[in-house]
């Protein structure tokens, strides 16, 4: 008995009708899969921004039965909640990242006005909100898919956003501090340094553990590199980050300890970044940009510059005053202070480049459905946002806090049109779905 055809089917079929009647060949390639041809070839640039609807999609068959679903056609089969939680990533860690940065931001404001430190708050608890949020649902996740722990934190793309977790962890350290505690209570002053020096020990082993793990298990061609090579040794480069926040609170035996390490861990991070920078230089040589759907990623690349020439600027300014009369140790405080501006200076306008790069190359072909790497359009560029902030109150110049201000203006619209976009995809299915999210290998 013959079956009327499904109108996934039928327009599916009527696709095929019509590029055979054009004569146009037809292409088959996995969601946002990248043609890349030899360095001179012209046409490198127009297939990688192919849009993923017109290529073939991926077999859903091995997650829920569903063979030949064109995962892009808004008429495709609804999925339960619990068939949709098997695609909730690690990489929802970057909503709380986000905002968390985003209440940092609203606190370090060089223009202030009435209630802003009140929105700013407000902002904090709700990140601790959305973070228990998201942690809760991953947990669920694992509990009702035996066996997506492990191939999570092993997969060759969601692995990557793992560290993402910490980074929340990060920001809500350094946004507790800004906002919650005292400055003058023993108790507090501990418990900070405790989350300080646990997450230095925490992170430097996830940036061995996960590195050492990728060298053995994968391997990867340098046309497939994306800025998320960078993220496991983001978490413990933001320890710098971090020790600038709060080394000026802690009492002077203390500080100095917190500064050295996030000193060391700022260099770790960077220097690593650096190395991955030139990775990612060589596959945009050699392959052209990523598929359009990905290149807000390149924003990843803003950050570690950015934080580095925050965190060097606040670690100056937490030198303890008696340090030049303490155990020996002759440090000249204005000189360390000028130093870390000519290098933050140095560092941001490499963020700047990046920054550049990445509006360019998004501006040139936009992105059509939503992932969460967006996000990266928001957290790198809080960094950027802070370090023009840092910056123009160390110069002492008004200029440049009022561009700071106008950037800040700018993120603010573009965290809201990230977020906005978030909830709608949420809401139809344009994530938490088969072949839409970060535990499938389409770059």
């Amino acid at each position: 008995m013959a079956h009327a055809p499904t109108p996934w089917m039928a327009s599916a079929a009527s696709t095929t009708r019509n590029s055979m009647a054009s004569g146009a060949p037809h292409m088959e390639a996995p969601h946002g899969a990248h043609f890349h041809g030899s360095p001179g070839d012209s046409n490198r640039n127009s297939l990688a921004s192919n849009a993923p609807s017109e290529k073939h999609p991926p077999s859903l068959a091995d997650d829920h039965g569903l063979t030949g679903i064109d995962i892009f056609d808004p008429r495709r089969p609804k999925l339960s909640l619990r068939g949709r939680l098997h695609h909730f990533t690690w990489a929802w860690f970057v909503l709380p990242m986000s905002t968390g940065g985003f209440s940092l931001l609203i606190f370090a404001q060089p223009h202030q006005f009435p209630g802003l430190k009140s929105i700013g708050m407000a902002v904090y608890i709700i990140n601790i909100v959305v973070f228990s949020v998201v942690v809760t649902i991953l947990i669920t996740r694992f509990f009702f898919w035996p066996g997506d722990w492990s191939k999570s934190i092993t997969h060759p793309r969601e692995g990557f956003f793992v560290p993402t977790f910490f980074l929340s962890l990060a920001t809500l350290i350094t946004s507790t501090q800004r906002y919650a505690l005292p400055t003058q209570d023993p108790t507090m002053l501990w418990a900070i340094q405790t989350a300080f020096w646990g997450y230095v020990i925490v992170t430097l082993a996830l940036a061995v553990g996960q590195y050492s793990y990728v060298f053995a298990a994968h391997s990867f061609g340098l046309n497939t590199m994306m800025p998320t090579w960078i993220l496991p040794i983001f978490p413990i480069m933001l320890s710098g980050t971090i020790a600038s926040v709060i080394a000026e609170t802690q009492p002077d035996i203390a500080a100095v300890p917190i500064i050295v390490a996030g000193l060391t861990c700022q260099g770790l991070g960077l220097s690593v970044a650096v190395l991955m920078y030139a990775h990612m230089v060589g596959r945009l040589m050699a392959a052209g940009l990523p598929n359009r759907e990905h290149r807000p990623g390149l924003f990843m690349c803003v950050g570690p510059p950015a934080f580095t020439a925050l965190a060097l600027i606040g670690m100056a300014h937490g030198l303890p005053e008696t340090i030049t009369n303490r155990d020996g140790i002759l440090i000249d405080q204005n000189m360390v202070r000028t130093m870390a501006l000519i290098s933050a200076i140095f560092l941001w306008a490499l963020s700047l480049w990046w920054a550049f790069i990445g509006i360019i190359a998004v501006i040139q072909a936009p992105p059509k459905y939503f992932h969460l790497g967006w996000w990266a359009m928001v957290f790198p560029n809080t960094g950027f946002v802070l370090a023009t902030i840092s910056i123009g109150n160390e110069l002492g110049n008004e200029a440049v806090r009022w561009v700071a201000s106008g950037m800040s203006i700018v993120l603010v619209m573009v965290f809201f049109f990230v977020l906005f976009n978030h909830v709608k995809a949420v809401i139809i299915q344009d994530i938490m779905y088969p072949g839409r999210d970060e535990d499938v290998e389409d770059h």
